[in-house]
């Protein structure tokens, strides 16, 4: 079955989160889709089947400069392994390129780092995280004041 990958495409949020839900193994939430991604970033990728479901999607978020994020990349089950996903990071590489981003960033699991360095052209890079639990809210630090 052929696959062709849209810049920019057409879907509807029940897709999405359908989708969501079964490729990061979750209940399926009801987000709004096309809100968010209308907000927040530079692009996304839609991977359709010949008759017209949704078989792949990822979203490219940016800072509004040269900086991209690869966010979400999934693919249904039935399409895994066939080079789906490879196509959708490769038509979100184009996007970005296109839109005169200079670096395409992703942050992905261990298990997914033949996935990002191997079939996508990832290369391993220094980076850090902090993990931002809900917390209850507290007084900002007092401005002008920095700790070293």
């Amino acid at each position: 079955m052929a696959i062709t990958y849209e810049w920019r495409g057409g879907f509807d949020n029940g897709e999405v989160n359908t989708l969501h839900a079964e490729a990061f193994e979750h209940a399926e939430l009801p987000i709004d889709w096309e809100t968010q991604l209308r907000r927040h970033s530079l692009g996304w990728v839609c991977a359709r089947r010949e008759d017209g479901r949704l078989a792949g999607f990822v979203n490219v978020a940016w800072d509004g400069g040269v900086h991209a994020f690869v966010l979400d990349t999934m693919v249904a089950a039935e399409q895994r392994g066939a080079g789906v996903g490879r196509e959708l990071v490769a038509a979100a590489v184009a996007g970005a390129r296109s839109a005169g981003c200079e670096w395409l960033h992703v942050d992905f699991e261990e298990h997914l780092r033949p996935f990002y360095f191997g079939a996508c052209g990832f290369e391993p890079t220094q980076a850090g995280l902090i993990a931002l639990p809900a917390l209850p809210p507290t007084t900002p630090p007092r401005a002008g004041r920095a700790d070293p």
